[in-house]
């Protein structure tokens, strides 16, 4: 699942604080987006897909293809991993669309207080 990076920060925050491990994780420096590496538990549900899609989220079906960083890269201008792999551990794509759900309503609710406020 691939996301802008301030929404991909925000949903790391949420997983590390309810106690879900984040998995392999890639940043795109000039595409400021973040890719989450997930299980592909997801159904294959239209309205699913229209509703990340109108949050800026591409979903990637199973047997996508990702590219991941290159020893050979140099720096950090096209792909870098905000967290390496470390196991074969890939968190629930469920469990991420939920984060990314939270995420947002929060990120409304603090809009709307902070016009309550203006």
């Amino acid at each position: 699942m691939t996301m802008p990076a301030v929404l991909g920060h925000d949903v790391k925050v949420w997983m590390q604080n309810n106690g879900h491990e984040v998995g392999p994780l890639l940043s795109h420096p000039r595409s400021r987006r973040w890719t989450y590496i997930i299980r592909p538990d997801l159904p294959d549900d239209v309205p699913l897909f229209a509703e990340m899609f109108r949050l800026n989220v591409s979903m990637i079906r199973y047997g996508g293809t990702i590219a991941l960083p290159s020893p050979g890269d140099r720096g950090t201008r096209f792909r870098t991993w905000v967290l390496r792999p470390s196991s074969g551990y890939r968190p629930s794509g469920c469990a991420v669309v939920a984060a990314i759900r939270f995420c947002v309503a929060d990120q409304v609710d603090r809009r709307r207080r902070v016009l309550a406020y203006a």
